[in-house]
C-alpha cells in the first residue's frame, strides 16, 4: 500500500560546519513549476452525440446515399430499353484520377493490369456505373461466376494496386463527368413512356461504439499534513483532470487515423512495408501528391474551409485560398517548409503572410498545396513500420532498422463525431471521486483509514460518418 501512494518524507539534514544543525536548508519558492496544459486540436472539431440509457455501448445511424452517386448500389435498375440492369455485370476500369499517385513507378504494370481487365470483360455491359473499390486479394478471393475473368486478371498482375470495379446499378450515370456516359444515361422517354429508367436507393449504417476509461491515485494524510507544498491536493485533481484530457484526445487520434477512408502513400510506395527512402522514387510527400489529394477530397465532396483564412484585406500581403486543415507532427514541418511546387517555386507559405487581418487555427504554421497545416507536438507514427534500412539517406528510422512512416492527417467536416454518456451532448463528463484519509476509507485493506484516493473516469467513443473525407498521407520524414 505504501509503494503505491505519495507518502510524507523526511528529508535529510545537513548540519553545518560551525556546529549544529541548520534551521534553514533551502529557500521555498512557493510558484510551482506547472507544466502548462497541453493544447486540445481534434476534440474540438466534433460535436458530441449523447448515449442515452438502455440502449447498448453501440450507437448507429443511416447514411442516405443520393441517386446520382457511384455507391447507391442497388438492383432495381431497369435500362432506357426496358432491360433490367442486373448486379452480376461487370465493367472494370481504374479511377486515374484517385490512384495514379499511389502507383507512380510502377506504370507499365499497372497500365498492363487495366488492358488485361478491360479485354476480359470487353463483352460485358450494362447502366451504371457503380464503383467499388476492392484491393487485389479481395478480388481473386471473390467467388462470383461473373466476376472470375477479373480475378483471373487481377491474379496474374504482379503490382498489388487498388482497382475500382465498374458495375451496372440503377443510378443512372452514377458519379461518372464522361460526356458520353452521361449521354448515353439520360432517362429519355418514348411517345408511349413505357417501364423503362426505374432507379434504386441505397443507404448505409454507419457504426460507433463506447468504452468506460479511468485511472486512479493515492495518497496519504502525512502528505496532506506535512507537505511543504499547501496546495498539494490542488495540484493533485488538476493533474488528474489534464490526464483524462490527454488520453481522449490520444483515443481520438487513433480513431481518426484509422478511420480515415482516403489513405496516400508518397513516391512509389503501396503499402507500409514499401514505404522506403532509398528506392528510385523515395516515399517522401511532394507537392504533386497533395495536389492530387485534393482532386480527391474534392471529388468527395469535402468542404472548404475558407472562412478563417482569407488573407489580409489591411495589408496586401498574400492572397491565400481557403483549404482544408492538415494535421502533421513536428517531423515534417521541414519536409513542407522546403516543398516546391510544379514551377519549382517554394509551395509553402509562412502564416504570418497571410494571418494579418485573419484568425488562424490552434497550432497553424502555414499552408501548402490547399491544405492550412497545423502541427501537432503529440501527432502519433507508426515506429518502424517501413521497409528495411540499408543505407539510410537521410530519413528517420528506428534506430537503423526500418524506415518510421509519419501521418499527414485531413479532416473534413462533418467527417466525425464523438460519442458520450449521459453528457448532454455538448462535451465529455468526467465523473471524480473523491475519498479523505479518515475512518470512511478503512478497511482490511486499509485498517487505520491513513490512504485516501482520487479517481475519475469517463465514457468515450468515436462513429467516422463520412470516411471519404478523412485522408491520410503516410511518408517518411527528414531527420
Amino acid at each position: 500500500m505504501a509503494d503505491a501512494a505519495h507518502l510524507y518524507n523526511n528529508p535529510p539534514s545537513t548540519d553545518s560546519t560551525i556546529g549544529g544543525g541548520q534551521m534553514h536548508e533551502f529557500y521555498w519558492q512557493k510558484k510551482a513549476l506547472i507544466d502548462a496544459r497541453r493544447e486540445m486540436y481534434f476534440m474540438p472539431l466534433a460535436d458530441v452525440t449523447a448515449m442515452p440509457k438502455h440502449f447498448g455501448k453501440r450507437i448507429k445511424v443511416y447514411h442516405y446515399i443520393p441517386l446520382l452517386d457511384d455507391r447507391n448500389v442497388n438492383d432495381q435498375g431497369i435500362d432506357a430499353a426496358g432491360a433490367a440492369i442486373l448486379s452480376t455485370e461487370y465493367f472494370v476500369n481504374f479511377d486515374y484520377v484517385t490512384y495514379s499517385f499511389a502507383v507512380e513507378g510502377n506504370a507499365d504494370t499497372f497500365l498492363a493490369a487495366v488492358n488485361a481487365i478491360e479485354a476480359a470483360v470487353a463483352s460485358k455491359s450494362g447502366a451504371g456505373p457503380w464503383v467499388i473499390t476492392l484491393t487485389k486479394d479481395e478480388l481473386v478471393a471473390g467467388t462470383d461466376v461473373e466476376a472470375a475473368a477479373v480475378q483471373t486478371a487481377v491474379a496474374n498482375a504482379s503490382a498489388p494496386n487498388t482497382l475500382t470495379v465498374l458495375q451496372g446499378s440503377g443510378n443512372l450515370y452514377g458519379s461518372s463527368k464522361d460526356v458520353g456516359t452521361i449521354t448515353s444515361k439520360l432517362p429519355v422517354l418514348s411517345e408511349t413512356g413505357g417501364r423503362v429508367n426505374r432507379v434504386g436507393f441505397t443507404r448505409i449504417v454507419r457504426e460507433g461504439s463506447i468504452s468506460k476509461l479511468g485511472f486512479f491515485t493515492e495518497y496519504s494524510q502525512d502528505a496532506m499534513d506535512f507537505d511543504s507544498d499547501s496546495e498539494l491536493m490542488m495540484h493533485m485533481n488538476r493533474e488528474l483532470i489534464n490526464g483524462a484530457v490527454q488520453i481522449s484526445e490520444a483515443a481520438l487520434q487513433l480513431d481518426l487515423l484509422n478511420g480515415a477512408g482516403v489513405v496516400v502513400y508518397a513516391g512509389d510506395a503501396v503499402s507500409d512495408a514499401t514505404v522506403d527512402g532509398e528506392s528510385a522514387d523515395p516515399a517522401e510527400v511532394s507537392y504533386q501528391d497533395l495536389f492530387n489529394l485534393s482532386l480527391t477530397l474534392d471529388d468527395n465532396r469535402t468542404p472548404r474551409e475558407t472562412d478563417i483564412i482569407t488573407g489580409s484585406r489591411m495589408i496586401d500581403t498574400r492572397t491565400v485560398r481557403g483549404g482544408r486543415a492538415m494535421y502533421i507532427g513536428n517531423e515534417l514541418q521541414q519536409t513542407l517548409e522546403e516543398m516546391t511546387d510544379s514551377f519549382s517555386n517554394p509551395a509553402f507559405v509562412h502564416a504570418h503572410q497571410y494571418g494579418a487581418a485573419a484568425t488562424l487555427m490552434n497550432g497553424e504554421i502555414g499552408t501548402v498545396a490547399q491544405f492550412r497545416i497545423i502541427v501537432v507536438p503529440e501527432m502519433q507514427h507508426w515506429e518502424g513500420a517501413g521497409a528495411s534500412v540499408t543505407t539510410n539517406p537521410g530519413y528517420r528510422d528506428n534506430g537503423g532498422h526500418n524506415y518510421n512512416i509519419y501521418p499527414m492527417l485531413v479532416i473534413g467536416k462533418g467527417s466525425f463525431t464523438t460519442i458520450g454518456f449521459q453528457t448532454g451532448g455538448k462535451g465529455v463528463k468526467w465523473k471524480m471521486i473523491h475519498k479523505k484519509p479518515g475512518k470512511e476509507v478503512a478497511d482490511r485493506t486499509n485498517p487505520y483509514g491513513e490512504i485516501g484516493f482520487h479517481s475519475i473516469k469517463w465514457w468515450y467513443g468515436t462513429m467516422i460518418l463520412r470516411p471519404e473525407r478523412l485522408a491520410l498521407v503516410k511518408t517518411l520524414a527528414v531527420i
